[in-house]
């Protein structure tokens, strides 16, 4: 597939679409297993992109079958990432499938006491996004997938910045309270943030993600988007399909057909009971194996039943899968015994992976499709299911902790969870009416042809290759490009004058306000960045008045307090404020405030001269976003005819008068000084006026994570720190006679530059 112009499509999966097989002293080809592999060959075999994953145990081939493996993949147009036995038993085993498998399936119970593979699933990661990062070229759209790749998407944009690169997760993204266990979430997070457009299967693992940014990263999204690195993420849900054609082509092969036939009657008059699933303990199938016994005990099913099992064995690596087996061997073993007959075996139990051919056959046998995982991201069987019933016959009863669920609520709808109803409920779907099976039937087959893979690809690929293009992205990322143009304007002007804002810029957040006190290496920044010949500095800030005047009274440089309602010059003590100022509004904000507050635990009222704020920085961030959201409605309502503004900020919500904002005091500045250069750094939405109001030579750097207005970003306060001791190291005069200055009059450190930012 090509992508747009000459771009092509990279998938990046953690199996190839084939996987190879040693054949005595050669090796064949044979087609992975797996609804990634399936859903996306089709895709790959169109087109003219590349597909990276591993081949298989290739370390198993003797040496010269192995140096021919590489060069026939390429000619398929795939790219082996190969593994060596250590690396697929520390990354794939005990890492992915041992760790984050069971946590994003709800299973945390079965985590290891210890686990040290995490620098291990890191390094394969990295393999991965230096080999896709080898091949990419300008235009190309990259499709990173699932959780064994999980830090892909940062690891490429840390080599490929202006790359469009999306993301999918093919199993549940898990409740925050589940993934928080994780000791490694936040890398996790961060490794994901590195992509344009992540999708998932459905709405909920969206709000499940968005609610672990919060929690975990601080990071709040907007519905379904946010702002990271200066770029703009996109979240949405893209419920995967089926080849629906193919299925229904096959469900009417005559030999397939026949095969139906067979099947049917070897159950010797018995309605087939199906379930098509990997040996997993999330598939449910201890619990439906004990459904079903518990419907032939109750006896309300008329005529004789038989429940056929396909269980393929996977993963048989890990010790958790082993055990797993051997309960499920000893429960079939155990029902067959008490309820089989010379002529009736009750469960007919398949411990293999069959092919498409014979599934279909077993679908279009069954009168009951049994899909109830404990936890499932989707469920592709359900859907070929569906796909391979064109008799419009057969009922699917489908747990509702299987992702396909809130797609088809024609199916049966059960709580795998609960033994009782499901053992219930599959007596009744035993005896449910024809016409009942048929509407249901033909209602969900007309959603799964509409939605098929084709449809699935089509929208993801779709909605990444319009995100907006890195050119037009707002803010440039990166410490060297802001850098480079502070330097310019440093050295090329004669006056300077710099607009700093406080909290998040020079210094980081803390739980309360009072603790963010400047430390003594911020200090002799600012003094020496005062004492620089031509620069003026100007320190725009929310707090108070009097926080201000203890921190920086000192200091001979600017301080505007309350974004600008109180100033004081370079050279004076004394403090003015802008005149008209009205507070008659604070009262009654100041009470509902207070209130909010009250039952808010974490959270408190900062009661300034001319405005108001509202703290919730040591608030639950998911229950504090709702809150602060449904607050600031109140608020606007309230003041709708007062001339005050409402504005959020980072984890505050300020009420403040109208037409006082840091961009006044800028623009006041910048005028008072004709032909100075000027720049500006802030970190969250107060200071996008100080950035609005910046000439157009000025320098305006944008601190920490947002869409903003400024010309670069840079990635936190030690940043921005380093960025400003340039200027002292660096000044118009000769550097060295400059920096000796400095250092005689405040000895001690400058903050070094962190690298890239």
């Amino acid at each position: 597939m090509t992508t747009n112009g000459n771009g092509r499509l990279l998938i990046v999966a953690n199996r190839l679409p084939v996987t190879v097989a040693p054949d005595g002293d050669q090796y064949t080809l044979v087609p992975s297993n797996g609804g990634l592999a399936t859903g996306l060959s089709g895709l790959h075999d169109r087109g003219e992109g590349l597909w990276f994953g591993w081949p298989g145990p290739t370390h198993r081939l003797r040496r010269a079958a192995r140096r021919q493996v590489p060069a026939a993949l390429r000619e398929r147009r795939l790219v082996a990432i190969e593994l060596s036995a250590t690396e697929l038993e520390q990354y794939y085993n005990s890492f992915a499938n041992g760790v984050l498998w069971p946590t994003f399936h709800y299973s945390i119970d079965r985590l290891p006491l210890d686990n040290d593979d995490w620098p291990h699933y890191a390094a394969v990661n990295e393999r991965f996004a230096a080999a896709v990062a080898a091949e990419w070229r300008e235009g190309d759209l990259i499709w990173v997938h699932d959780y064994h790749l999980m830090l892909v998407p940062q690891l490429l944009r840390q080599r490929l910045p202006q790359a469009r690169i999306g993301f999918f997760l093919h199993i549940p993204f898990p409740a925050c309270d589940v993934f928080r266990v994780l000791p490694c979430r936040s890398e996790l997070l961060t490794g994901l943030l590195g992509a344009d457009l992540i999708g998932f299967h459905t709405l909920g693992y969206l709000r499940h993600f968005a609610s672990s940014l919060l929690r975990i990263l601080g990071i709040e999204a907007n519905i379904d988007r946010l702002a990271h690195d200066g770029r703009e993420v996109r979240l949405a849900a893209y419920p995967l399909g089926v080849d629906f054609d193919r299925f229904d082509a096959l469900a009417n092969d005559p030999a397939i057909l026949q095969q139906t036939q067979n099947t049917i009657a070897e159950s010797r008059g018995a309605r087939i009971v199906l379930g098509v699933d990997r040996l997993d303990y999330t598939k449910g199938i201890r619990r439906r194996l004990l459904a079903f016994e518990r419907m032939l005990e109750s006896g309300k099913v008329t005529g004789k039943v038989q429940l056929i099992q396909v269980a393929a064995t996977s993963r048989g690596d890990v010790s958790a899968y082993r055990s797993f087996k051997s309960t499920v061997d000893e429960m079939v073993g155990r029902i067959n015994g008490r309820f089989g007959t010379p002529d009736y075996t009750p469960i007919r139990y398949i411990n293999r992976g069959l092919d498409q051919r014979e599934v279909v056959a077993l679908y279009r046998a069954a009168d009951v499709m049994l899909v109830t995982p404990l936890r499932d991201g989707l469920n592709l069987v359900a859907k070929e299911f569906v796909a391979s019933r064109p008799d419009l016959d057969g009922v699917l009863m489908l747990s509702e902790f299987a992702g396909a669920a809130a797609e088809l609520p024609d199916a049966v709808v059960v709580n795998p969870y609960d033994v009782a109803s499901v053992a219930a409920t599959l007596a009744s779907a035993l005896e449910m009416p024809a016409a009942s099976r048929r509407r249901r039937m033909q209602t969900m087959r007309a959603y799964v042809a509409r939605t098929d893979t084709q449809h699935w690809t089509s929208a993801f690929l779709g909605d990444l290759a319009a995100t907006s293009s890195p050119a037009t992205r707002t803010g440039s990322s990166g410490y060297e490009q802001a850098l480079a143009a502070v330097q310019a304007v440093a050295q090329g002007n004669d006056r300077l004058c710099l607009f700093l804002d406080y909290d998040g810029t020079l210094v980081p957040f803390y739980q309360r306000p009072d603790l963010a006190s400047p430390d003594a290496e911020l200090l002799q920044l600012l003094t020496a960045l005062a004492a620089r010949a031509g620069t003026e500095v100007h320190l725009l800030s929310g707090r108070a008045q009097q926080s201000l005047d203890e921190w920086f009274g000192e200091l001979p440089i600017g301080l505007h307090a309350e974004h600008g309602a109180a100033s004081r010059a370079p050279t004076e003590r004394s403090w003015s404020l802008v005149p008209g100022l009205g507070t008659e509004w604070k009262p009654q904000v100041l009470g509902l405030l207070h209130r909010v507050a009250a039952h808010v635990p974490g959270s408190f009222v900062e009661d300034k001269l001319t405005s108001v704020t509202w703290h919730y920085r040591q608030v639950d961030p998911a229950f504090a976003s709702t809150v602060a959201k449904e607050l600031q409605l109140n608020l606007l309502e309230l003041l709708s005819n007062v001339g005050v503004q409402v504005v959020p900020g980072n984890r505050v919500l300020e009420v403040r008068q109208q037409n006082v904002h840091k961009g006044t005091i800028v623009t006041a500045i910048r005028g008072a000084y004709p032909g100075c250069r000027s720049i500006l750094l802030g970190d969250d939405r107060t200071d996008e006026d100080m950035f609005l109001a910046a000439g157009e030579g000025d320098v305006t750097v944008h601190v920490g994570p947002g869409v903003t207005a400024a010309r670069f970003v840079v990635r936190d306060h030690l940043a921005a720190r380093a960025l400003l001791a340039e200027l002292v190291t660096r000044p118009p005069e000769s550097p060295s006679r400059a920096l000796n200055a400095v250092t005689s009059r405040q000895p001690g450190p400058l903050p070094r530059a962190p690298g890239r930012a």
